[in-house]
């Protein structure tokens, strides 16, 4: 995805354990924090998206370039 900004609600979906999973962007990470059980290292040029996965209901954070719009 490059450098587009992805927003919040925006489906999405990312390669996870060897499968495709699939969810919606519910935040855009801009700063050193704690998400999904790790620590995030991310910046305002450095973005990272906290993600809910719409099978298992759990939040990941992934880097842009790991996620993809969702098809349908």
């Amino acid at each position: 995805m490059g450098k587009r900004q992805l927003r919040k609600g925006e489906k999405v979906q990312w390669r996870s354990h060897g499968s495709t999973t699939s969810g919606t962007v519910e935040e855009r990470i801009t700063s050193d924090t704690t998400e999904a059980g790790r620590t995030v290292r991310a910046s305002k040029d450095s973005p990272q998206y906290r993600v809910r996965s719409a099978k298992s209901g759990e939040d990941a954070v992934h880097k842009p370039d790991a996620l993809r719009p969702k098809n349908n």
